[in-house]
């Protein structure tokens, strides 16, 4: 079935600008994933390069932090997708499901190392913000009659945990 050119544009923006992952953006617009790497793959040969351009508008957006949160959030998606992929085909074959979650596990994994190099910041407020969590467990269980007193405390003190760090 021919899909109008309009069809491929949008194809084309949801994974330019909507940084959506392939697969995603061509289940989107109800085109066989397939076609849409046939189509940005012509897309390519005639001098226009959907990952050239998908890069340049991250980066368009802002800074290095855009770019790793982006590149998180489009591996969620892409992660969602996957896992309701497999969920949608009961009869594929457990060998193939668990390669497929092995290969989102350790893209997943590596994605996070990057993310630790380039955002140390973010990393470090998670890390921050994990501590103040388990003292307010330990807290809870060691000294309850304290806890009440430490959660109000620490409504003030988490941002200025998040100006330091966030």
């Amino acid at each position: 079935m021919a899909h109008p050119d309009e069809t491929r544009r949008a194809v084309r923006a949801a994974f330019v600008f909507d940084q959506l992952g392939l697969e995603v953006a061509a289940l989107k617009h109800e085109v066989p994933i397939a076609t849409a790497r046939r189509w940005k793959a012509e897309a390519k040969k005639a001098g226009d390069d959907w990952d050239k351009a998908r890069g340049a508008q991250m980066i368009a957006g802002g800074g290095i932090e855009d770019v790793v949160r982006q590149t998180l959030a489009v591996v969620v998606q892409q992660v969602q997708a996957t896992v309701e992929s497999i969920q949608a085909a009961p009869d594929m074959d457990p060998a193939t499901k668990v390669q497929m979650l092995a290969s989102l596990a350790d893209a997943y994994h590596k994605l996070m190392a990057v993310s630790k190099r380039l955002m140390p910041e973010t990393d470090k407020l998670a890390i921050a913000m994990d501590v103040l969590k388990r003292f307010g467990e330990f807290i809870a269980k060691k000294k309850p009659a304290l806890a009440g007193e430490f959660v109000e405390q620490l409504e003030g003190f988490g941002d200025e945990i998040a100006r330091a760090y966030g």
